[in-house]
């Protein structure tokens, strides 16, 4: 039985998540979000669910005393929250990280996928998320990042991973398959230890996402 902190415990893949550890383990679960009114307590046994931003480090510290596992899905400015959560989790000696964010962090990307994707994004947004990630690379916690392509809602879990440097794969990505690498990891914390890792769904490679 371990002890997880779920940063972002409203989003959609979250929710995935939260319910595959439900039904799969006995791990003890906390739900950090703001504005906790949007989610209920599915098993009082298990799960507390606090309300918090994750820039307010004091509190996060606080929250994070004797967790095993942070995983962390959120939006926003993503430099000061990974400095946050960094600085929170060597306060309090919790060293496992799972970090969700997208794709193009180093470049990564074939010439054309990327250029569409800067644009799209905004060169601004992205080097917002490539700050975040180097906070997360270069501090002493244990990390899996995974670097996520175009997000769908397909029923279906199915996916092939990239390691840091090397050439991203595919374009779209649905958030079950991104779930179960999450809940993969969770069970097993020794896997995907420092790394940072593209997924996608095989089979979907081009200049853009399928369907954009």
């Amino acid at each position: 039985m371990k002890n997880i902190l779920i940063l972002g415990a409203n989003d959609q893949i979250a929710k995935l998540v939260r319910d595959r550890l439900l039904e799969e383990t006995n791990d003890n679960l906390t739900l950090y979000l703001r504005n906790s009114t949007r989610i209920q307590i599915k098993d009082s046994n298990r799960e507390s669910i606090v309300d918090g931003d994750v820039n307010d480090t004091d509190k996060l510290i606080k929250v994070m005393n004797g967790q095993d596992v942070v995983y962390a899905n959120l939006g926003g400015r993503f430099e000061p929250m990974a400095q946050s959560i960094v600085t929170a989790m060597d306060k309090s000696n919790v060293k496992r990280l799972i970090y969700v964010t997208g794709l193009g962090l180093y470049h990564e990307l074939p010439k054309k996928f990327e250029e569409w994707n800067e644009s799209v994004i905004g060169h601004d947004v992205m080097e917002d998320t490539r700050r975040a990630a180097k906070i997360i690379e270069t501090s002493d916690i244990n990390f899996t990042i995974l670097r996520c392509a175009y997000m769908t809602n397909e029923d279906k879990i199915d996916y092939e991973l990239t390691e840091k440097g090397e050439e991203y794969k595919g374009t779209i990505i649905s958030r079950k398959s991104i779930a179960d690498l999450i809940v993969r990891v969770i069970k097993n914390p020794k896997i995907y230890e420092f790394s940072s890792l593209g997924i996608d769904q095989p089979g979907t490679d081009g200049d853009k996402p399928v369907g954009y």
